[in-house]
């Protein structure tokens, strides 16, 4: 069942726990989603960007939403560029969009903005913007600071938007970080205490387990991954080629599962899907999402 992240999140907001946006680009990382989301019977949000097979994931995940109905999960445009782009996902059947104007100026962030949720909303999908702006790892210690939500506009941008989830910058940074990660836990009870949609953590890979469960109870709902699961799933196919094992308990695993079979290209993708799997399981479990679909 393919359902918004509004209901998603709002769920998540009551009960108090986390809810996790893997990005998945094709089908081994989509049916890596599925199983894990039908194992845990957690709902899921499954996330892609724009500028990567936006068109075939969604009708893969489309597919296997189909195929497993009892499965609760949002199609999810993450990181929404262009206007076109937008309207794209839209007629691809996202149940959710991102629309990503962070660098710009708060004003014209409020503009863009609001211009797509009255159209998102018009057609029943759910909107998710971002305040601040979350860097990327590899310039984490020139760019932390900067790039931080403020408190006194969090509230009034919400309002003036009415985005359905709003993604903050609380010291987070998208892919592998170089430097340690320093969230401020107390930015973000402040902005949770001050708006009323659910909150969302982009850049949760690399960010450690104990700083991503104190950002749940501080008050956030959705929680993006990708790093954590997609450089494991392509190590474990790396080593499958090669015959070569793992000190990782879940690329060993994988590797034990498929132990004896032909390495080519077909049998690879299953080893890596089922890496993919078992990652995302611990990050559902550590965000308390399991059994909550």
């Amino acid at each position: 069942m393919l359902i918004g992240i509004d209901q998603i999140l709002n769920e998540a907001k009551k009960g108090r726990y986390g809810v996790a946006a893997p990005d998945a680009y094709n089908s081994p990382s989509v049916q890596g989603c599925f199983q894990a989301a039908l194992h845990l019977k957690a709902p899921l949000i499954i996330s892609c960007l724009g500028t990567t097979n936006m068109e075939e994931t969604a009708e893969v995940v489309k597919f296997y939403a189909k195929k497993h109905p009892e499965a609760v999960v949002a199609l999810h445009l993450d990181h929404g560029g262009p206007f076109e782009e937008i309207m794209c996902a839209l007629r691809c059947g996202y149940s959710s969009v991102m629309i990503d104007r962070s660098k710009l100026v708060y004003e014209e962030n409020v503009r863009e903005v609001r211009e797509v949720v009255k159209i998102a909303h018009a057609m029943g999908v759910a909107v998710e913007a971002e305040l601040g702006h979350v860097g990327t790892g590899t310039e984490y210690e020139t760019t932390r600071d900067s790039g931080l939500t403020h408190r006194e506009e969090a509230k009034r941008f919400v309002e003036e938007t009415g985005v359905d989830a709003l993604a903050v910058a609380v010291g987070t940074s998208h892919g592998v970080y170089k430097g340690t990660p320093r969230l401020d836990f107390e930015l973000l009870r402040d902005i949770a205490g001050m708006v009323s949609v659910p909150l969302v953590l982009h850049g949760g890979s690399g960010t450690g387990d104990e700083n991503l469960k104190k950002c749940i109870e501080c008050g956030i709902q959705k929680i993006n991954l990708f790093t954590d699961m997609a450089d494991p799933a392509g190590e474990a196919m790396a080593c499958f080629m090669r015959g070569e094992s793992s000190s990782d308990a879940d690329i060993a695993a994988a590797l034990e599962m498929y132990a004896g079979k032909k390495k080519n290209f077909n049998v690879a993708p299953m080893v890596g899907t089922e890496v993919y799997r078992r990652k995302l399981e611990h990050y559902i479990q550590l965000f308390g999402s399991d059994g909550k679909a």
